[in-house]
């Protein structure tokens, strides 16, 4: 049963970890831009969105055209927010071996 609880505080270690790291995520800020910076998306690491901003003057444009270029600067933020989460969390899960697993 030592294995147990070997593995039962590799668990805990990791449960820590995962902990700290989405508070890292969290304050991490990732800044898009699209419609050559008429629109500006801010998103935290963690997928939190924190901000949109958009240029006065771009609201002038066609509606299609405002539309599509705030839909693709959310998309954007969104990939390299979950981009950014998963190479994060591979940090942390990597150092945790769990026998049987793989």
């Amino acid at each position: 049963m030592a294995g147990v609880g070997k593995l039962l505080k590799q668990a805990q270690k990791m449960q820590r970890g995962i902990e700290s790291l989405q508070t890292q995520l969290d304050a991490k800020e990732i800044d898009v831009t699209s419609g050559g910076g008429a629109v500006k998306v801010k998103i935290s690491g963690g997928s939190k969105w924190l901000a949109l901003q958009l240029d006065p003057e771009f609201l002038k444009e066609d509606a299609k055209l405002v539309s599509d270029t705030v839909l693709a600067a959310i998309q954007d933020a969104a990939k390299q927010a979950k981009e950014y989460h998963d190479a994060e969390m591979q940090k942390v899960t990597s150092a945790f071996q769990m026998p049987g697993f793989m």
